[in-house]
């Protein structure tokens, strides 16, 4: 029986130990805090093979330095004189180009859709967080925006993703009469979503149930290091040993790589979301605002709306009230009808995505560490990818074929 210790209870963390608790190993799961918060709660509940698409493409660096004047746009970097930032955006330049984007796609719409077969394999046994699947809407409202959002929608059809291309009356339909104001839609009916706060709360009981050990408030601080092997995970306050080792800690991953001499390329997104328990005349299809960037999904009775991208540090606490006064401004252009009440700031979650600078996660083992292995870089589709992530990992340390080919997901590729 191995033994395996994962840094990071979010929702990547806790699917890596399901899975490897299936096949017998013994779990510990180390967390900096309290197994409550962070992305895995707060984020859209979307599972998206939709997004096959990454972050680095062609025009977003265009795009992104005309929303750098607008306090309310949906994407931000904070300016500041730091090298990991510079490195970052090289090879996030690098990365945004038209042959790596291409070449890219297969890879994330067949992890994607590897994760949403977990998904349903999952809800077929228990379905304790409403995991529906009732697709994704693509809003747009502008002329340019709908070419950007076809052409996509046309390379999604292309791999073989089920696509409606909607006019405004037939967006009204779907939506059940609904008022929206816009041009048209794509909806992409591979898409799901579900609620990812009773998905947590599912997976920390199944977890409980097979003999998961769940240690809170620890942070990892150091490891000790032996021909090249970690030997001993260390917290503030305790020691752990281990067979491998999983570093599943999302924004906060680089911090922990420099300990055992690897250099990871990431950076915090910040991002902010808030649910509406009571919303009349509310959606019935999750979607997504295009031209503001504004995730909408219904879960049960509640909607929650989320959104923007700002590259910045986990020491960056504050709520930007401008970036939220952009989602919610955005919400009544799109759905007239829905009408947002006064929000104060405890009622505003915010987390950080953990940014690669080619938009796809880390997934594997490090050649310079033999039994550490990095799951983590997922941007905005954790929840999405969480489970095949977990089930990759399990492959690759119980030396299995992994389901899915991690090349172009490895920890220690090239921008």
């Amino acid at each position: 029986m191995k033994e395996v210790i994962v840094i990071g209870g979010g929702v990547v963390g806790l699917f890596s130990a399901y899975y490897l608790a299936q096949e017998g190993c013994k779990i510990t799961i180390l967390d900096q805090n309290d197994f409550s918060d962070g992305c895995s709660y707060g984020n859209a509940g979307m599972i998206v093979p939709s997004h096959i698409i990454p972050l680095a493409a062609p025009g977003m660096i265009q795009q992104g330095i005309k929303w750098m004047f607008d306090v309310k746009s949906p994407f931000y970097i904070e300016p500041r004189i730091n090298l990991e930032l510079i490195k970052w955006g090289y090879s996030f330049y690098k990365s945004a180009t038209k042959s790596k984007v291409e070449k890219a796609m297969p890879a994330l719409k067949e992890l994607s859709v590897f994760s949403k077969s977990l998904y349903q394999d999952l809800a077929k046994d228990e379905d304790d967080f409403l995991y529906k699947e009732k697709g994704l809407l693509m809003l747009y409202k502008t002329a340019s925006v709908a070419e950007e959002e076809i052409e996509a929608a046309e390379k999604a059809q292309a791999l073989g993703l089920e696509v409606d291309f909607l006019n405004k009356s037939e967006v009204l339909t779907l939506e059940k009469g609904l008022s929206t104001d816009v041009l048209g839609g794509i909806h992409y009916k591979s898409d799901a979503h579900l609620n990812p706060n009773k998905l947590m709360d599912f997976l920390k009981r199944k977890l409980k149930e097979m003999g998961v050990v769940f240690v809170s408030n620890e942070e990892v601080i150091d490891f000790e290091l032996e021909n090249n092997t970690i030997k001993k995970v260390q917290t503030h306050c305790n020691q752990y040993s281990a067979d491998e080792v999983i570093l599943a800690t999302g924004a906060w991953s680089p911090r922990l790589s420099k300990k055992i001499g690897w250099s990871l390329s990431l950076l915090p997104g910040k991002g902010y979301s808030f649910t509406i328990p009571d919303l009349k005349n509310k959606p019935e299809i999750p979607s997504i605002l295009c031209e503001a960037k504004v995730a909408v999904t219904p879960i049960g009775e509640a909607v929650r709306f989320g959104g923007t991208m700002e590259i910045t540090h986990v020491k960056n606490t504050t709520i930007n009230t401008n970036r939220v006064k952009g989602i919610t401004e955005a919400i009544s252009k799109y759905y007239p009808d829905c009408s947002i009440p006064f929000l104060n700031k405890e009622s505003i979650w915010y987390g950080y995505r953990p940014c690669s600078p080619d938009g796809l996660p880390y997934i594997g083992r490090l050649s310079k560490v033999r039994n550490i292995l990095l799951a983590t870089g997922h941007a905005m589709m954790g929840l999405s990818l969480a489970p095949a992530t977990g089930k990759l990992i399990t492959e690759t340390i119980l030396n299995q074929k992994t389901s899915v080919s991690l090349n172009l997901f490895n920890p220690e590729r090239k921008f």
